[in-house]
């Protein structure tokens, strides 16, 4: 592998929503500039294609236990984010939505040793701070996750700013537009 290459995982929803064309978008971009990409989500994004080169696919298995009300994502995502890194060695965990993505990547990052830790890239969405963002079950976690997060990114200076605003965020998130069109 080139030393240029970058070895990336990225983790999104994978329905038919905003979040999951971006990133995926920006999955095939990645590959067709010859990284490696790896997503990590409980189903294949909708618009990532089986057979294209340098992309791959992990499943995260979500277990329905009945000790647990709901079945949890968080856990096991993390669990999985940390066996890609560890497997792949991946350079990078790009993660989109604050919550659940960026705190289960902040702790599959903890649980790999030194020198095995790829970086936290949490690329904002609106849910993350104008719902989540001002309800207290959420915020403070969301808050932790985007200073854990070694680059944190938002889609638009509105976003950015009511994130600051909202989370009283004061680190720094970097303006970077939609550029996908459909």
């Amino acid at each position: 592998m080139a030393a240029d290459t970058l070895r990336v995982g990225i983790t999104c929803y994978p329905s038919v929503g905003g979040s999951g064309v971006l990133a995926t978008a920006l999955g095939e971009d990645l590959a067709a500039r010859g990284h490696d990409v790896h997503f990590i989500a409980y189903e294949r994004p909708f618009r990532l294609p089986s057979d294209a080169p340098r992309l791959h696919f992990h499943p995260v298995a979500i277990n329905d236990y009945e000790l647990f009300r709901f079945p949890d994502y968080t856990l096991p995502l993390s669990v999985r984010m940390a066996e890609v890194s560890r497997d792949h060695r991946l350079d990078v965990l790009h993660v989109h939505y604050a919550v659940p993505h960026a705190t289960a990547a902040i702790l599959a990052r903890a649980m790999l040793p030194p020198g095995q830790q790829p970086r936290v890239v949490t690329t904002l969405h609106g849910t993350d701070t104008t719902l989540l963002g001002h309800d207290a079950g959420y915020a403070p976690a969301i808050k932790h996750a985007l200073t854990s997060s070694d680059a944190v990114t938002a889609v638009s200076e509105s976003l950015k700013r009511e994130t600051q605003r909202v989370l009283d965020f004061d680190g720094p998130i970097e303006l970077i537009h939609n550029f996908f069109a459909p």
